[in-house]
């Protein structure tokens, strides 16, 4: 159904300010005001890019349009967003945004929630 997105295909659509490491660039982008929204319970202008990049791509995958997503990627490379999917996806992002990002972004291996995935109670 997905056909996995190699990174020469990524690589057309970001240009990547910051490296596999994270280490910042020269001068960091601030997040975008267009992301506010996701970011209600933040003060967006204490969000550090590079300290807070899990919750950035969380919420990024999680709702973002396709202008969003771009926005991403030009910011953090493929690879980072992987490791997010390897590390955090699974836990942090609901089942069918998870499965949709590691099945284009080709991530085969991921941690499992410690946490049994069935339902606490009968409904």
């Amino acid at each position: 159904m997905f056909g996995r997105v190699g990174d020469a295909e990524l690589e057309k659509i970001k240009p990547g300010r910051y490296n596999t490491g994270m280490q910042k660039a020269v001068s960091p982008s601030p997040i975008p005001a267009r992301l506010k929204p996701y970011f209600q319970e933040y003060d967006v202008a204490q969000l550090d890019i590079v300290r807070d990049a899990n919750l950035v791509i969380q919420r990024v995958l999680e709702f973002g349009n396709w202008d969003e997503i771009r926005w991403l990627f030009s910011t953090y490379r493929s690879k980072r967003i992987r490791l997010f999917l390897r590390e955090h996806g699974e836990r942090w992002l609901n089942p069918v945004t998870f499965n949709y990002w590691r099945k284009l972004l080709g991530v085969r291996r991921w941690k499992k929630s410690p946490f049994p995935n069935t339902e606490l109670w009968n409904h």
